[in-house]
């Protein structure tokens, strides 16, 4: 007896083609019962493809050495990587399939585009050692996307084990578009960055890959709530961190990264300093 087109995950019409087929995804109703839903959702999905594209222009920059709009396409990669999870949760469109298709546009967005516009920027002048350093970048940032996936629901969700990877990406994209920025008139070439910059650009880069995969919490931020009420105050604020930001957008952006990056180790060192004056009680 042959299965119905449903149950083959066949869509009329279109089961004879080769190579056409319609997703298909198990999941729960809201009295438990196992349900098959058909089809991908497309809002969340669509800002998903954004953040893939925007990533994969970020990586066609770096190649023709554009590192300036390299490095703003990664920014816009995270504004494309943040819209998809937000909307996904207001509209209630969370699903298997996205999770996945993020991850994979993230790993191109916040993995290789910025280990390649580091690499295509300076730390090709360093040979093996700057390809290698590249690499490290990228592999942790592959495993640290992995290990995301397979902790969503066991950890909780106010911290991240470990540098998320799209603020990874905003330390390496940050330093190269605020060098390049700063001296825009002689333009820095690879051979013309002062060996001491290379030096701690390569640091930086090693340094930005390995937390992707350490065990040090960051804060996530996603236990705020946009739909709350808050104070008249914090629009004033949020109205002078525009302001700054559209002052020095390049440098502003690598800071606010960088002392992000820096958080983890330094809540990690305060929590260490208060178990000791506790067993010192």
């Amino acid at each position: 007896m042959s299965n119905s087109p449903e149950e083959n995950g066949k869509v009329s019409g279109v089961e004879n083609v080769p190579f056409v087929d319609e997703h298909i995804e198990e999941g729960h109703d809201e009295e438990g019962k196992k349900v098959r839903h058909r089809g991908v959702y497309l809002l969340p999905n669509l800002f998903t493809t954004a953040n893939l594209f925007v990533g994969f222009y970020a990586i066609i920059c770096a190649i023709k050495g554009d590192f300036t709009s390299a490095s703003a396409a990664i920014f816009i990669a995270m504004l494309m990587d943040g819209l998809d999870g937000r909307v996904a949760r207001m509209t209630n469109t969370q699903s298997a399939f996205g999770a996945e298709y993020d991850s994979l546009a993230d790993m191109v967005a916040f993995g290789l585009a910025p280990a390649l516009l580091a690499h295509q920027w300076v730390l090709h002048t360093l040979g093996n050692i700057g390809l290698s350093i590249s690499f490290i970048y990228a592999a942790c940032a592959a495993l640290r996307l992995a290990r995301f996936n397979t902790q969503i629901g066991k950890v909780d969700k106010r911290w991240f084990v470990g540098l998320a990877s799209p603020a990874a990406a905003g330390v390496v994209a940050g330093c190269v578009w605020a060098v390049v920025v700063f001296d825009a008139k002689s333009g820095f070439a690879g051979e013309q960055i002062p060996v001491i910059l290379t030096i701690f650009f390569a640091g930086l880069v090693a340094a930005a890959g390995l937390a992707m995969v350490s065990n040090v919490k960051y804060y996530s931020f996603k236990d705020f709530n946009f739909k709350e009420r808050v104070p008249f105050v914090v629009i004033l604020i949020v109205v002078l961190a525009i302001s700054i930001l559209s002052m020095d957008t390049p440098r502003v952006l690598f800071i606010v990264f960088f002392c992000y990056a820096l958080s983890g180790p330094l809540y990690l060192v305060e929590r260490a300093r208060r178990r000791r004056k506790t067993k010192k009680v």
